[in-house]
């Protein structure tokens, strides 16, 4: 099973994702870890990579692709996720061909729907663990013991610079310019499912669940 997680920066995508991960083994492709990892990785694709980041650029949706080509033609039976892209209706066409080539398709994409207030009243108090990646919030979330990850013990807790109000609008106004097309793309391609991302994970899992069965 192939999936889109889609919604805006601090929806729950990445929450969400690591469970698909653990509950189905599913393979996580998130663009910015591809690009840190082919950074680092010293093939051909990497070395290009780690020219145009460290020269400033943007990495093109080309090598984006190829990346994402790469890691589907080392094949998972259980699936991907696909996080952070596409992320432009130029880019969402781009990876029916790709899927399309390697004898896949893709099955859902779930819209993680949240209110724009309550983001950022969520984000603003986010934090997350340096080690381990768990997440915590200042209200909803904290750790058990101040400044200790419940999950591994570390003190690496870290924010986010951009995790302020004045940040994430900037970032919303940017989803929503490039982003939120692809909703009415999918959902006019009939693969397009929603979920109410402002309840508790557990039940935005349970309802994804739902989706997908």
């Amino acid at each position: 099973m192939n999936i889109i997680l889609l919604g805006p920066p601090g929806a729950g995508k990445g929450t969400q994702a690591r469970r698909l991960v653990e509950e189905r083994g599913m393979v996580q492709l998130s663009t910015g870890d591809m690009l840190r990892d082919a950074r680092t990785s010293g093939t051909e694709m990497g070395k290009k990579v780690a020219a145009i980041m460290d020269a400033g650029q943007l990495v093109t949706d080309e090598i984006v692709i190829g990346l994402i080509d790469e890691k589907i033609r080392n094949g998972n039976a259980a699936g991907f996720i696909f996080d952070g892209f596409p992320r432009t209706l130029g880019q969402a066409d781009a990876l029916n061909e790709l899927l399309s080539r390697n004898g896949a398709q893709l099955e859902a994409v779930i819209e993680i729907a949240v209110d724009d207030q309550a983001l950022v009243n969520r984000i603003t108090g986010r934090y997350t663990c340096g080690k381990c990646g768990e997440v915590y919030h200042d209200t909803t979330k904290p750790t058990k013991v101040d400044g200790v990850c419940d999950a591994c013990g570390s003190t690496d807790l870290k924010r986010r610079a951009d995790d302020n109000e004045d940040s994430l609008k900037t970032r919303l106004m940017e989803y929503y310019k490039k982003t939120s097309p692809l909703i009415g793309y999918y959902y006019a391609r009939g693969d397009l499912k929603s979920v109410d991302g402002l309840q508790d994970p557990e039940k935005v899992a349970a309802d994804i669940a739902k989706a997908l069965a």
